[in-house]
């Protein structure tokens, strides 16, 4: 078995990046999900689900995590990290709360003109991380803005048995995975407890819950009108009301991860 792709979301809900190679350590991946779009108003978070135009936003990060946004019929801008203890912003992801640096005026204004809507971009420093849902990890454990975990990995066998039961391939992006994983059985991921990845230990902590963000076409931003994959993960990945798909994981430590990696079960 071998690490074979490797993604980055540097906007929540943005298009992913591919990586050949990455430095992983407490949030996961570098620059993974640390910019997030919420409302104005009330500083809660915008995903596809209800905003598909977040499907537009091409974002990447330079080594001193400034971002550069990109969309078609727009400007690009470059947005500096703001500091972490600056212009504070009480924001809302599902069940948490929290106060991270407001990024300024200038990208708050290119967001809203994307989306039509009065809305805000927010970083997420280290030192003003999540802690992970209740029951999950250990207490040092965080998550920037991702749903809930730092690190979600997919075998590349179970996409190729949901697109054989579909009747036609599944585009592995429409489940938004940081690692994946090639040359294990379908749903193999299921069964394990710690994997190591090169020199690093991760930590599998609970199955990823899907939703219908995973029928939305990821290049062009449109609702499969099957309404798959939902339709058949339901017939055999459903467990007491959620459809199960790919893993949530921890990593132990930091360091580096690479395409081609071996990827060893220890557990």
């Amino acid at each position: 078995m071998f690490l074979s792709e490797l993604y980055r979301y540097p906007v929540k809900s943005g298009q992913a990046q591919r990586l050949q190679a990455s430095p992983v350590g407490l949030l996961g991946l570098q620059g993974d999900r640390r910019w997030m779009v919420v409302e104005e108003e009330n500083g809660r978070f915008l995903t596809q689900r209800a905003w598909p135009g977040l499907g537009l936003i091409e974002a990447s990060e330079d080594d001193s995590g400034q971002l550069l946004l990109e969309t078609p019929g727009q400007a690009a801008l470059r947005v500096p990290v703001p500091p972490a203890d600056d212009a504070l912003r009480g924001v809302t992801i599902w069940r948490d709360t929290l106060r991270v640096p407001d990024a300024g005026d200038a990208a708050a204004a290119w967001l809203s003109e994307l989306l039509g809507k009065a809305v805000r971009l927010v970083h997420c420093p280290e030192q003003r991380a999540r802690y992970l849902p209740n029951g999950y990890g250990f207490n040092s454990d965080r998550a920037a803005f991702p749903d809930g975990f730092p690190l979600l990995l997919i075998g590349q066998g179970s996409l190729d048995e949901l697109g054989r039961r579909i009747g036609r391939p599944m585009e592995m992006l429409r489940f938004r995975p940081n690692l994946v994983v090639q040359g294990a059985q379908p749903f193999a991921e299921d069964g394990w407890k710690r994997i190591r990845i090169g020199s690093l230990e991760f930590r599998v902590l609970k199955p990823s819950v899907r939703c219908i963000f995973t029928t939305i076409d990821p290049a062009t931003g449109e609702r499969s009108a099957d309404r798959e994959p939902m339709a058949t993960l339901r017939t055999f990945r459903e467990k007491e009301g959620d459809v199960l798909f790919g893993q949530n994981l921890a990593v132990d430590g930091s360091g580096w991860l690479e395409v081609g990696m071996p990827v060893e079960i220890l557990e």
